[in-house]
């Protein structure tokens, strides 16, 4: 009797948990969140969210509760706009998401009454919102601020991301773990990262996880996902194997001195780690990734053979982990650091103080300003001293007295550097004025940045620079009459930017992407969510099936033409004579040369899907918006902007007519606020903006667009109404008059430096705005 009583009060308190869980979930009502009835349409919702999104936006809402409201509209409108949600919502009271727990719970009820069995995880329930750990808030990731830090910081430091949600039961065995290995890392120099996939959807679906836990990496802002046993040493491991295998070298006494020698080929101070670890420890490649761009790693196991001579050259410690950096002179360290335990606070210190050479080459327009900052007041004067030379034997005495004069004056002032003349010319006759005096000799130029426009002030040593006794006696004297007299540098001039001489080619680049391309796809392959990889498994199975399928066609086509009786000799020789014909015709029509055209094909509700929605990985179309009176004349401009670059397999041109699709556009530069703000989208002007001469490149596949502003050639001192030079060679085929008029040749303009812009879109550099679905083009 007492149990059926014991019973009855645990059914009873079962089924008030799951009324309450019900009535918390009938709260939620989206149609009073947008203020819409249960008979509006698609269109009204649609309207309604735009409304309130613009309005509830965090960055343009500065209400305590902006966040909050944003969050519920935008779940109220991923569950009306979807008509499967909507209906499970109109029918049951929720959008079907908690179905599946209530049915749960009604299994639970059903096996307690029948033998007073209950489900251990009902009483881990309670692990919501508001109650789950809260060690994981400091490491929340939003959309924007993973777009905006994250990623571009991932290009520094590897980051290491958990994917959890409230109600999931498999995140509770992980988190000691997680914890454990998160406060590790990140004293090593890892970011971490955690996504709430309920709160964040739409940053877990640009992610690529679809259910939780998950746990990815992510590294040069590409994402890679872990799939082991969720131990300390699998998830170590997985970070250790995001990072490139040869960030540091391993060092011995046979190849140190080519190690140090080659300070000079890659412009960088090298640094050596002596440890008795014998392989590299992580902490130290972290580092070496994060100063790849400045340092060249190598270590040091000085418990090998063959690394006695090496330890015993610079009196190394072998108990002790000992850090050197070397610089111009491989005989001696430059710095030296000691440590039982080396820290990363305390490796980031010495590093940043020796990020570069005594004389430095200037190598690129960033190095340039790195060492050469611009002058900010009267107070923070800093010069460059800066060698004109050449490569080889002959200048080297030259260097090496320059290199002597810079270690003994080395001041927070003063920065010593040089250039080669030949790998710079437009710097070079900027500041030597191409003066005969100087021409085959090198020269020295103190020099002041005042402005990121390239203006400078300098002097140049009136001789050229031979490193005698006097001329460091001339320069000597220069350099201390500028600390009382900043009008010593009386000379102005405006630099171009300097040219990157280590940029690897094109060729090489080419073959790096197309590495990481295969790399992605053999990812993807094995590790990616199945749905994805469907349209890409079609399109290879429809492949082998048309190969296959001609093949055997074919063999049985063979097959009966053997089996039919030769012909005569007669019809052979007509036959021969007939297909010689043929083939003569057919070749020469295929040697008549092809007039050059780009294909540009309208963007319409007809072909959007294919040409958008659903276009292949990898795959781009560049859309130019136009108008019907525009239409002709932006038409010409963009094929010839982007003739260069229609052998690319990989790209597809598209117009869109402004007139039939403005509302498209505007929802589409409205959605990329959350992303990343397109400067005065929101002003007066909004709704009579001219998108004429806008030029989108879309990825259907990854759900991103890049996005070209008209040149106003007003912003350079320009005039619209001149005729472009090269705009000529669009009527000079067959034609006995030009066409270049006033008004075209202001819409022409609108199009300039198009082609630049299409170079940075395939080298990846462009910023990226991301929706989460491609809007109807209706």
């Amino acid at each position: 009797m007492e149990l059926g009583r014991a019973g009855l009060a645990w059914a009873a308190a079962l089924l008030l948990a799951v009324l309450g869980a019900q009535a918390a979930a009938g709260d939620f009502d989206p149609y009073r969140v947008l203020g819409v009835g249960r008979s509006s349409s698609q269109a009204d919702i649609k309207k309604a969210y735009k409304r309130l999104a613009r309005e509830w936006h965090p960055d343009k809402n500065k209400d305590p509760g902006a966040e909050d409201k944003f969050i519920q509209i935008s779940k109220a409108y991923e569950i009306l706009s979807n008509e499967e949600k909507r209906a499970n919502f109109d029918r049951y009271g929720d959008a079907g998401e908690s179905q599946g727990y209530s049915q749960h719970q009604h299994r639970q009820f059903h096996h307690f009454h029948e033998g007073f069995y209950f489900d251990e995880s009902f009483f881990h329930f309670p692990f919501n919102s508001e109650r789950r750990d809260t060690s994981d808030e400091k490491y929340l990731l939003h959309f924007s601020h993973y777009v905006n830090e994250i990623v571009p910081d991932s290009f520094k430091k590897p980051y290491l991301i958990k994917i959890t949600s409230d109600w999931c039961f498999s995140c509770i065995h992980i988190e000691p773990v997680w914890k454990e290995v998160a406060q590790e890392l990140e004293a090593l120099g890892v970011g971490i990262g955690v996504v709430h996939a309920g709160y964040e959807r739409r940053l877990a679906h640009h992610l690529g996880a679809h259910s939780t836990p998950s746990l990815l990496g992510l590294i040069n802002g590409k994402i890679t996902f872990f799939h082991n046993a969720v131990i300390r040493e699998n998830l170590r491991q997985f970070v250790e194997n995001l990072l490139p295998g040869n960030l540091v070298e391993k060092i011995t006494d046979k190849n140190y001195i080519r190690f140090l020698s080659n300070w000079k080929k890659e412009n960088k101070p090298h640094v050596l780690l002596f440890d008795h670890m014998p392989v590299v420890p992580l902490l130290y490649k972290l580092t070496a990734f994060a100063y790849r761009d400045y340092l060249s790693f190598g270590y040091v196991y000085v418990g090998l053979r063959g690394t006695e001579e090496l330890s015993s050259q610079y009196n190394i410690n072998v108990y002790t982990p000992t850090m050197m950096i070397f610089k111009e002179h491989i005989d001696r360290p430059a710095d030296v650091v000691q440590a039982r335990d080396m820290k990363k606070q305390l490796i980031d210190d010495f590093l940043s103080q020796n990020k570069f050479l005594m004389v430095a080459r200037l190598t690129n327009q960033r190095l340039f300003q790195e060492l050469c900052p611009v002058k900010k007041s009267h107070r923070q004067r800093k010069h460059c001293v800066v060698l004109l030379t050449g490569e080889g034997d002959k200048f080297a005495e030259a260097y090496d007295a320059f290199l002597t004069f810079a270690v003994a004056n080395t001041k927070d002032t003063l920065k010593f550097v040089h250039i080669y003349n030949d790998r710079q010319p437009e710097f070079a006759d900027a500041l030597l004025m191409d003066e005969e005096k100087y021409r085959g000799k090198s020269a020295v130029v103190i020099l002041e940045r005042r402005n990121n426009a390239g203006k400078i002030a300098y002097r140049t040593l009136e001789e050229a620079w031979q490193g005698s006794k006097e001329d460091n006696f001339i320069l000597l004297d220069l350099l201390d009459q500028l600390r009382t007299d900043p009008g010593l540098l009386s000379s102005e001039t405006v630099l171009a930017d300097l040219n990157d001489e280590l940029a690897p080619m094109f060729l090489i680049r080419w073959l790096y992407s197309m590495m990481d391309y295969i790399s992605d796809c053999w990812d993807s392959l094995f590790h990616s969510n199945w749905r994805e990889m469907m349209p890409l498994l079609s399109l290879l199975f429809s492949a082998l099936f048309i190969l296959f399928g001609t093949v055997i066609v074919q063999a049985f086509s063979d097959s009966s033409d053997t089996r039919d009786s030769p012909p005569s000799e007669k019809e052979e020789s007509a036959a021969k004579t007939e297909k010689n014909d043929a083939s003569f015709t057919k070749e020469s029509n295929s040697r008549i040369p092809k007039k050059g055209f780009v294909e540009v094909t309208e963007l319409t509700d007809i072909n959007y899907n294919s040409n958008l929605v659903r276009l292949r990985p990898g795959h781009m179309n560049v859309v130019l918006i136009l108008s019907n009176s525009t239409k002709t004349a932006l038409l010409q401009k963009f094929a010839l902007e982007v003739y260069t670059f229609t052998g690319s397999s990989c790209l597809h041109f598209s117009f869109l007519s402004l007139d039939k699709h403005r509302e498209w556009l505007e929802y589409l530069l409205e959605f990329a606020q959350d992303v990343a703000p397109i400067p005065n989208q929101y002003d007066k002007h909004f709704l009579e903006r001219d998108y004429t001469g806008y030029v989108l490149a879309l990825n259907g596949h990854k759900k991103y667009f890049c996005l070209f502003k008209p040149h106003r050639s007003g912003d350079e001192g320009g005039t619209l109404g001149a005729c472009e030079d090269y705009d000529s060679s669009l009527h000079t085929e067959a034609r006995g008059k030009s066409s270049c008029s006033p008004g075209s040749r202001s819409i022409k303009n609108k199009l300039h430096k198009l082609s630049f812009w299409m170079e940075r879109l395939l080298e990846g550099s462009l910023q990226r705005f991301y929706i989460p679905s491609w809007p109807a083009l209706d």
